[in-house]
């Protein structure tokens, strides 16, 4: 798809949002989900994050080092390129042209506004000098402005190296020395708090276990780790959780690469909800936005495809908007660990 019809099919899926809100304000949708797909396809597509500040999804391009920007109410997408493999990218809580990114294992300041192709960059931090060849993966903001980001070990056609990744947390206080939360870890992956913050859920994506750990927000700790979801008890449901996010409801949506799928959770009870098939093996990430926070956005991955797989997957690598799922989501935090670069 060019970019040109991609707009238009999101020009046309705006549409369809705007009079479906019009005519149901009084009255939940009950139907299938919808999907849409909204950009392009890039080669990894992840990382999806929502500011509702400026109606602007963040996503990036893993291996090519590209963020982008998809103005929700005009469809324009706008990129940049850092050098370096990015992930994740966090709106920062002080200025709304402040993106907090993942950079390898860097933690850099990225002022941009979203548009052009100008911007600048303060590196803020360096993490697991033990691993040289790790990179970050996946991450978040916790309700205080703390990051949340994870690593993963080396990456090559054979797999990735086993237990060189680790989560830490990242504050203002400790950017010469982040606190290690979680490790060892092979691809630290999914990560979301319950609407009460009392609850923590974390994602190694070869266990195929989603984890719930108490979550003390004053303190930013996690402790009393325990298994909540196991995918090996599903044998019909493939591939492996990466991405993951929460609806108002606290039931979690999670990616599932080589799946195929998004799903659904509840974490209380351990049981499965809901499966809505993608049209890409590699689904890698989900986040909620739209001014009514109630679509999910999906990214997928065409990076580890054959040339006759992505002929038969042409939209692989995209990324796409689930509609009518009845529910919705909350704004994700904002990074607060840098005032300006």
């Amino acid at each position: 798809m060019s970019v040109t019809s991609s707009v238009i099919s999101l020009f046309l899926f705006l549409s369809l949002i705007n009079n479906f809100s019009k005519c149901c304000i009084e009255a939940p949708y009950f139907g299938a989900p919808h999907l849409f797909q909204v950009t392009p396809p890039v080669d990894h597509a992840e990382g999806p994050t929502w500011d509702s500040r400026k109606d602007i999804l963040y996503f990036v391009d893993i291996h090519a080092g590209d963020i982008y920007s998809l103005k929700f109410l005009t469809g324009e997408l706008d990129s940049i390129h850092l050098n370096g493999e990015v992930t994740p990218v966090i709106p920062s809580k002080t200025d709304p042209e402040i993106l907090i990114v993942g950079v390898d294992r860097n933690v850099v300041a990225v002022e941009w506004n979203g548009k052009s192709k100008f911007y600048r960059t303060k590196l803020l931090t360096t993490v697991s000098k033990q691993f040289p060849t790790s990179r970050f993966n996946d991450g978040k903001a916790d309700k205080q402005g703390r990051l949340w980001f994870g690593t993963m070990g080396f990456e090559d056609s054979r797999g990735v190296t086993p237990n060189q990744g680790v989560l830490y947390k990242i504050t203002r206080e400790n950017l010469d020395d982040p606190e290690v939360m979680v490790a060892p870890v092979n691809i630290s992956n999914g990560l979301t708090w319950n609407y009460a913050n009392d609850k923590f859920y974390y994602i190694d994506t070869p266990t195929r276990k989603i984890v719930e750990y108490d979550y003390d927000d004053e303190k930013g700790a996690i402790t009393n780790g325990r298994v909540v979801f196991d995918l090996a008890l599903y044998d019909a449901i493939k591939g492996n959780p990466d991405g993951m996010t929460i609806d108002r409801d606290d039931n979690l949506w999670i990616a599932l690469y080589g799946g195929w799928a998004v799903i659904k959770v509840d974490p209380r009870t351990g049981h499965l909800l809901q499966v809505v098939s993608i049209p890409a093996e590699a689904v890698t990430s989900v986040m909620w936005g739209g001014p009514n926070m109630d679509l999910l956005f999906v990214t997928t991955s065409r990076t580890s495809l054959s040339q006759e797989q992505r002929l038969r997957q042409p939209l692989a690598g995209s990324v796409f908007a689930l509609a009518g799922l009845g529910t919705s989501g909350w704004q994700v935090f904002d990074a607060d660990i840098v005032d300006k670069i």
